[in-house]
């Protein structure tokens, strides 16, 4: 997994805590329109009414969109909405508590697939906070009540799967949004409600497609598709660019509080000892997994290495930015030359000899790698001829030369070690 800091924090919990809250208000209202409406017909008419809206603001979203952004908004659209067809027809088997449950299991699933698959090892803070948010979602499900409704055992097995898959589209949604400037949120979920639509779409269609009838269902429907469709999946993509897949998970497994709350405001309900307890654990979950601004997801052995190398080469080049005494000087200051001569044929003025357009860019000092090979080409020059007949083309060769041709008259000058490293 890509090992980014979440660099606004604050708005990303923000964000996937609106998210949390609009899916959370979306439960009660498909309890009551699925008494009215099948599953099937309400989940396509919710998801393509919020990509139509969404496309409908800016028609130009999906002008120009990289074949990139269109085959990731169809994985995350296909992963959803295969987890979401499962859902609703595993509900017929499965009382909803078990099935609220069974789909809150993903926020566990989330940080194993990461390590799993992708060898991201999450603080043990974040993992305290994993098992809180799931004591809290028992509370909220199990804890309050199952009744003596039977379930399926394939019903689950398939519940459970659909809670995968909603935990490898956090996982994926968390990758694709480390991409920086060639992550388009807007029209990723564009694309990926719309192949949620079509995938529900041909489920619905099996026996016609039933629409609302009175004003107060099409208010719900219009909820469920602007609000918690339409403005809960462009909310979660912008709000995972900033918070790491784990902690996005476990902010947005906060929708049975939702739920409960909203049933306290809305409906009248009692304030029970499941909210309090169950609300109090999901709080503290919540508390221990939202990251700070210098967060990372852990990285692997293998990227902690190559950041450590990096550092480290970072520093050598640094190093050798620095401007070394030049090696060519053992005594640390120009050789003698008599008599002066223009600069052009001679080194008279060492200063003067245009080491710059030899020099590697950004320092004073020749090619290391040049200056190797012209050296060794005029010692082995030096060595088949006769004293002073050491010869070069070049402005740096005559340097050589002629500091070869003073040593070899004085014995004082340049030692035989002049091109050992420092």
């Amino acid at each position: 997994m890509a090992v980014m800091p979440a660099p606004r924090p604050l708005t990303g919990v923000v964000l996937l805590l609106f998210v949390s809250a609009a899916w959370g208000s979306a439960f009660p209202l498909m309890k009551d329109l699925i008494l009215r409406l099948p599953v099937d017909d309400l989940l396509a008419e919710r998801y393509t009414i919020a990509a139509l809206t969404l496309f409908l603001l800016r028609p130009g979203c999906l002008r120009g969109l990289s074949p990139t952004v269109w085959i990731n908004g169809i994985i995350l659209g296909v992963m959803f909405g295969v987890g979401q067809g499962g859902q609703a027809i595993a509900l017929h088997g499965l009382p909803a508590a078990v099935s609220g449950f069974a789909v809150g299991t993903s926020v566990v699933m989330t940080p194993i697939m990461a390590l799993v698959l992708f060898r991201v090892r999450m603080p043990g803070r974040v993992w305290v906070g994993v098992l809180l948010a799931l004591a809290g979602m028992t509370v909220f499900t199990l804890l309050r009540g199952v009744g003596d409704d039977a379930f399926s055992l394939p019903a689950l097995w398939v519940t459970l799967t659909a809670a995968a898959l909603y935990s490898g589209h956090t996982l994926l949604l968390a990758r694709m949004s480390r991409n920086g400037e060639t992550f388009n949120a807007y029209a990723l979920t564009v694309v990926q409600l719309g192949t949620i639509g079509l995938l529900t779409g041909a489920l619905a269609v099996r026996d016609g497609i039933t629409l609302p009838t009175g004003v107060m269902d099409w208010a719900g429907l219009a909820h469920l598709s602007v609000v918690s469709c339409a403005l809960g999946f462009l909310a979660r993509s912008y709000g995972q660019t900033h918070v790491p897949a784990v902690p996005a998970a476990v902010l947005m497994s906060s929708q049975p509080f939702w739920v409960a709350a909203i049933a306290v405001i809305g409906f009248g309900e009692e304030i029970g000892w499941s909210l309090l307890i169950g609300g109090g654990l999901m709080a503290a979950a919540m508390l221990l997994a939202v990251p700070s601004r210098t967060q990372v997801d852990a990285p692997d052995p293998v990227r902690r290495q190559l950041l450590i190398v990096t550092r480290r080469a970072s520093y050598v080049l640094g190093e050798l930015k620095v401007k070394r005494d030049d090696p060519l000087k053992p005594d640390g200051v120009d050789p003698p030359v008599d008599p002066p001569v223009d600069a052009k044929t001679s080194c008279a003025h060492t200063k003067d000899c245009p080491w710059r357009a030899h020099a590697v860019k950004g320092s004073e000092e020749p090619s290391l790698e040049r200056l190797m090979k012209r050296a060794t080409a005029i010692v082995r020059s030096q060595n088949q001829s006769p004293p002073g007949c050491c010869q070069s083309m070049t402005v740096l060769g005559r340097c050589l030369c002629d500091l070869m041709g003073r040593s070899d008259t004085t014995r004082s000058g340049v030692s035989s070690c002049w091109f050992r490293s420092q």
